[in-house]
């Protein structure tokens, strides 16, 4: 690229970064209700009077502030402007774009509300008597881009004073990160804290309180050396000295860095860039550990870093190499943490239970969703792999959940939390959306070892659902592939699975019961047409139809098929095989997930046009499946017709399966034929049909065509940010079934689930 196109290139980023913060609306936040304000009735409970309950309440008891208002869940980011980013002093209004980004990344990785605060001030003092000022506004303040040593001033003053967390990130997230990779580091080069050797370059709040950190886990106030613009910070200097930087004076000659960087086994750079040459890291301890975290430019670029010390482990602030130093990894955590607990402040032990739950994490398998996220990184905990990534879903549960703990643990805690497991489950949840409403079926799925075999075993997607069963399920995964591809795919995913211990493999190529299995398949289809020698490219070739027999000969439990290929081409071979006696394919029902709650959708897939007979079964299994769930079914049947106003063949199907409904004198509620909207919204409803026999808005959605069913799931899907779970083939006794392209491995999770409980549990 010549420097004209450069140009080019940096004026096109510099106008689509513009273009992101003006368009559509200004900015990136904005203030929405939570509760329903549409009528006189919603105003005399918002505001007078109303309002005064909740007013006399906080009066008698301030702690009520948590239950009455947004308090116990919204932090302010408060600043100066004085050191923001790489732009330094630039100001309390230019910073507002900064502040309010890291709003929105609060909001987007912890659920916390947030309110940016720019504050004209540039005394210490008296901008920690503004902040304190906030107190009875907010849950949590972070103190955010203010300079040295000002920030400390503020802090102090603030955390003396204020009854509620407060967090200069710019120190103690930037801390936090820097010693979880550092635990990891250690952890991978057999170091011990006591033992290493630490350089330090950079004596603004970030340097001062990562060293102070790392003295805090275990290393020797000795063993630091300080550096800053006037070199080695040294007994008897009075230049640019604070009282932190004086905590870390060194005795003797040494004045450069050039000189004590001999035999460090921690380089930690919060400077500038190129200051670290490739000459002064072969003087390093072997495998030396580097954090060059100088933005954009590192105290040594990576390459000549790794090209002085192969085995050298590195970590900068970008996010194009290797082990990028984030602060989102912490502080939307440990303020989640915080917040959920009441805490009064955050302490030394809250960062500590920060710091080892975001090292777990990067030593745990990686997430499915986080490989999504990072296509084509290498994802596993080593050299290039000391923390986790920012888009890890995990991160929430593990780390809130341990600052959470060392916050009761030590009695800064005004909530305590009863049950810890239970409060990770929740803070799971609001992160995967499908986890509390599949939390029953997880559970009975528990109680249950069955064998789930997975026609498309070569997938990544397989793979990493038999992952997360060999560690959340007691289910045993059967992968149908070639031995060779899936090892391969299990170590580039970075994947623990042991086929010799973990998890069942055939091989469609070479297995010892192929004879069986052809054979058993020609018995089935002998007088379809099917002629040994097609029975036996069959076994070779159709994994789907391998797997259906190994379920038929009582060799697995449940078949998952579908991540790729036709719905329907899939059915045939489980219908050919499986569909004995009273099994056969009812419907395919799909749970959408909504924001204001579940909603089930059926058939998607298997009756193009379902007789009336066919959409009367189709209700009995939809409600059937629906308290799987734990969940009364409501089921509406959808048509064109309003309750008799059109006469159409939806209309006459759907009336029909109604009346041989009727006649099942069943134990929930349906109604029908309606319109979807009508089946949605019960005052709606009423308005055609005063005295129907459904209460409330319906769960389920069945509807007279799959064309129909299918465009709805897939709508929601598309425009409404609804999370599938399913299809579920329903009429086959859990014995198979048979997903979708578009599936994602905790979509996968939850069916393996489904198809890992007993078919009593919901008969």
């Amino acid at each position: 690229m010549n420097e004209r196109d450069t140009d080019e290139h940096h004026a096109a980023q510099r106008q689509a970064a513009l273009d992101y913060h003006r368009f559509p609306k200004p900015g990136k936040l904005e203030i929405r209700a939570t509760k329903p304000l549409a009528n006189g009735r919603d105003l005399s409970r918002a505001y007078s009077p109303g309002v005064a309950e909740a007013c006399i309440a906080i009066q008698s008891n301030p702690d009520g502030a948590a239950d009455y208002t947004a308090r116990g869940n919204l932090v302010a980011v408060v600043t100066n402007g004085t050191a923001v980013l790489g732009l330094g002093n630039i100001g309390a209004l230019a910073s507002k774009p900064v502040m309010e980004g890291k709003a929105v990344l609060f909001k987007k990785f912890a659920g916390i509300d947030c309110f940016d605060i720019e504050l004209k001030e540039t005394d210490p003092e008296r901008l920690a008597d503004i902040v304190c000022a906030l107190e009875p506004t907010f849950g949590a303040i972070n103190l955010e881009d203010i300079r040295a040593p000002d920030c400390f001033v503020v802090e102090k003053i603030c955390r003396e004073r204020m009854n509620i967390p407060v967090f200069h990130d710019d120190q103690h997230g930037t801390a936090i990160v820097v010693c979880a990779a550092a635990l990891n580091a250690l952890r991978l080069t057999e170091r011990h804290w006591e033992d290493i050797k630490v350089v330090s370059t950079g004596g603004g709040a970030a340097g001062i309180a990562c060293l102070n950190m790392l003295l805090t886990l275990g290393v020797r106030r000795e063993n630091v050396y300080l550096l800053d613009l006037h070199g080695l910070v040294h007994e008897g200097r009075d230049v640019d000295m604070t009282p932190h930087k004086a905590a870390f004076a060194q005795p003797g000659p040494m004045r450069a860095l050039g000189d004590v960087i001999e035999d460090a086994d921690l380089f930690l750079g919060l400077s500038g860039p190129n200051i670290l040459t490739a000459a002064m890291v072969a003087k390093m301890a072997q495998r030396p550990i580097i954090f060059a975290l100088a933005n954009p430019d590192p105290e040594i670029a990576y390459d000549v870093a790794k090209a002085a010390a192969p085995d050298a482990l590195i970590a900068t602030g970008r996010s194009d190499y290797p082990n990028q130093v984030n602060n989102v990894l912490c502080f939307p955590f440990i303020f989640r943490g915080a917040l959920d607990v009441g805490a009064t402040e955050i302490n030394e032990a809250m960062k500590i239970g920060c710091v080892e739950g975001i090292a777990a994490l990067a030593r745990a398998t990686t997430s499915a969703e986080t490989a999504a996220a990072y296509q084509g990184e290498q994802l596993t905990f080593g050299t290039d792999y000391l923390i986790p990534k920012p888009f890890d879903p995990r991160l929430m549960g593990v780390v809130a959940a341990a600052v959470a703990e060392a916050a009761m643990e030590s009695g800064v805690a005004r909530r305590p939390i009863e049950d810890l497991g239970a409060y990770k489950a929740n803070l799971d949840a609001s992160v995967f959306k499908s986890s509390m409403i599949m939390r029953p079926v997880f559970a009975a799925a528990a109680d249950a070892q069955r064998r789930i075999v997975f026609a498309e075993g070569e997938d990544e997607r397989v793979l990493r659902t038999a992952q997360a069963m060999t560690e959340e399920m007691t289910d045993i995964p059967i992968l149908i592939g070639r031995p060779d591809v899936i090892a391969s795919r299990i170590a580039r995913a970075g994947l623990t699975l042991d086929p010799e211990t973990s998890l069942e493999i055939v091989n469609p190529e070479n297995d010892p019961r192929y004879r069986d299995y052809w054979e058993t398949y020609h018995a089935l289809m002998a007088r379809r047409g099917v002629a040994p020698d097609i029975a036996r490219a069959i076994m070779r070739t159709n994994t789907t139809a391998i797997g259906a027999v190994m379920v038929a000969r009582g060799e697995a439990d449940s078949l998952i098929c579908g991540t790729f290929g036709q719905f329907l081409w899939h059915l045939r071979y489980v219908t050919e095989v499986l569909g004995q006696g009273d099994l056969h394919p009812v419907g395919a029902m799909s749970l959408m997930i909504l924001e204001d709650g579940p909603l089930y959708i059926a058939d998607t897939h298997v009756h193009a046009r379902p007789t009336p007979a066919q959409v009367a079964e189709t209700v009995v299994a939809c409600a059937r499946h629906v308290r799987r769930f734990g969940i009364e079914p409501r089921v509406a049947l959808c048509s064109a017709s309003q309750f008799g106003n059109l006469d159409s063949d939806s209309g006459r199907t759907m009336r029909a399966a109604l009346a041989l409904l009727d006649e099942m004198h069943l134990d929930f509620q349906y109604e029908g034929e309606m319109n979807a909207d009508a089946a949605l919204d019960a005052e709606l409803r009423a308005r055609f049909l005063p005295k129907g026999r459904m209460e409330g808005p319906a769960n389920v959605l069945v509807f007279a065509s799959t064309d129909a069913a299918g465009a709805t799931r897939n709508i929601l899907k598309a425009r409404a940010s609804g999370l599938e779970v399913g299809p579920l083939l329903m009429g086959m006794g859990n014995k198979a079934h048979i997903v979708t392209p578009s599936i994602t491995t905790r979509g996968l999770l939850n069916v393996s689930a489904l198809a890992g409980t007993p078919v009593d549990h919901y008969g």
